[in-house]
């Protein structure tokens, strides 16, 4: 490509950025037409992010098929990598989109508003959490970041009539914001150490971090800076997936975001930040295992307990979610730290739990939305009593949803679970699988109370539950699919056992 300035810039293969181009275009035909045209047809801004989110995700799957039997490619000057890891991840942030588009819309149909703002910010949200998976500069991988954190804040405090929806979207954007400075400062010093921002070079010239690291071109007086640098990457991200003790943000933001976008922040954000964080540590970072690997085995022992433990004492089910949220993210961590020893299926494990997290995510959230009423009230696990005689279908499914969450057998939350522990005992991370079964029989504790209070408690209102059309649609989703993976696990797993880094 020749600039205007004669300089000339890297090429660009459009048809590897496609799904990229759909969102952005979507989001702009959102802003645009929606402003021009506003009458829009009922539900129809999320029937047409959906669209638009299912169309990137069909050319996601073309993506995966013509990657059959090759490694990936690197685009765009090597900032870009498009392997089977970014394209599965890409996919599973995609389904994301479609799920909670579906739950906006009737969170919205509430409040007899409607708006193509909102949905426009899933599809830019999207765009920046698949940037960031597929990011092999340092630099690009940031900019992925801040437009995903960008849009999240924004959403976070989208219900302008709700002050705890407001103070979530402060609270996350100041917390945020420290998050992107620690990460921006990483980059700064890591760049300082190996003189690149890129992870992996496929030319000789400019060398990449992997490759100066294996080159010793970092001097030895430049260790403890590249040390440093590495550590704060790590803060950064270990903040967005809200591992202990970066987690503290996730309870109070949310409860007070509107509960289709607690649904979407919980699910993206870690899907991105858990990629982001696998291609840094595995692509860039390899020489320096022995330093990072203690990093990541303290942080799933802390995640998945405090996670555990500080969910049972909860009785607002939405900062119950969250804690819950936090131990999903150590039993992930988990699988990082056996993905360290290259040989096992920690990389594999992850990206299946990953996906299968995301699906029960929306299910919960979907359910806990046909809970909370007309304002999207604070639900209590209260209200959850004698479900079963109010609603036996809704009782029905929140049990499957809870059992998977809780790792029982026949649903897809077992075969996540197994998959991880069974990755750390591979390479002999014991210690690591005994604390991750520990706090999974706790976590169990915390679902089967709900369970019980659902089906032998008796309820405490007779009022009958109102559940759209929409959130049906959702909750019929997410269960369907614990189950058919739960009984048929290679559907999901074969596919994971195929992800590979670009130049691995």
């Amino acid at each position: 490509m020749l600039l205007a300035s004669g300089l000339i810039g890297p090429s660009i293969p459009w048809t590897d950025i496609l799904p990229l181009l759909i969102l952005l275009g979507g989001a702009c035909f959102l802003l645009l037409v929606g402003s021009l045209v506003p009458n829009w047809p009922r539900h129809g801004y999320a029937w047409f992010t959906g669209a638009t989110a299912a169309a990137a995700l069909v050319a996601n799957c073309v993506q995966w098929n013509n990657l059959h039997s090759k490694v990936g490619r690197s685009i765009i000057a090597d900032a870009i990598f498009v392997d089977r890891f970014s394209v599965l991840a890409s996919i599973t942030v995609l389904g994301a989109v479609i799920f909670s588009s579906i739950l906006m819309s009737a969170y919205l149909q509430r409040s007899h508003d409607d708006g193509p703002e909102l949905f426009a910010l899933f599809l830019t949200a999207a765009i920046g959490a698949i940037v960031m998976i597929s990011a092999n500069d340092l630099i690009v991988m940031f900019l992925g970041l801040e437009v995903l954190s960008l849009s999240l804040y924004l959403l976070a405090a989208s219900n302008r009539r709700r002050e705890q929806s407001q103070e979530s979207g402060i609270k996350y954007f100041v917390l945020g914001g420290f998050a992107s400075a620690f990460f921006l400062y990483g980059i700064a010093l890591v760049y300082g150490s190996t003189g690149s921002t890129q992870l992996f070079a496929n030319q000789s010239l400019p060398q990449g971090i992997s490759q100066a690291l294996g080159s010793q071109v970092a001097v030895n007086g430049n260790d403890s800076l590249l040390l440093i640098g590495i550590g704060l990457l790590m803060i950064g991200l270990a903040f967005k997936v809200s591992a202990a003790p970066f987690h503290v943000w996730a309870p109070d933001v949310y409860e007070g975001a509107p509960t289709p976008v607690t649904a979407f922040m919980a699910s993206v954000g870690k899907v991105a930040a858990f990629a982001a964080l696998l291609r840094v540590l595995l692509v860039g970072l390899p020489q320096r295992v022995d330093d990072w690997r203690p990093v990541v085995w303290a942080l799933a022992i802390a995640t998945v307990f405090i996670g555990s433990v500080m969910a049972v004492v909860q009785t607002n089910v939405k900062r119950m979610l969250a804690y819950s949220s936090v131990s999903h993210a150590g039993f992930i961590l988990v699988g990082v730290e056996a993905a360290a020893h290259m040989g096992g299926d920690g990389l594999a494990s992850s990206m299946n739990y990953l996906a299968i997290y995301t699906v029960l995510v929306m299910g919960s959230f979907a359910i806990v939305l046909a809970m909370s009423g007309q304002q999207d009230a604070d639900t209590a696990l209260t209200d959850f009593r004698g479900l079963a005689k109010r609603r036996p279908t809704l009782a029905l499914a929140f049990s499957i949803l809870l059992f998977a969450q809780a790792g029982v057998p026949f649903t897809s939350g077992f075969v996540a679970k197994f998959a991880i522990m069974k990755s750390a005992v591979d390479v002999g991370s014991y210690a690591l699988a005994v604390a991750a079964m520990v706090a999974a029989v706790i976590g169990a504790f915390l679902y089967l109370r709900i369970v019980v209070s659902m089906w032998l408690e008796e309820p405490d209102s007779s009022e009958p539950l109102n559940v759209t059309p929409p959130v049906v649609l959702v909750i019929v989703l997410a269960v369907a699919f614990t189950l058919v993976i739960g009984l048929f696990p290679d559907l999901l797993l074969d596919a994971t056992r195929l992800v590979r880094f670009a130049p691995r």
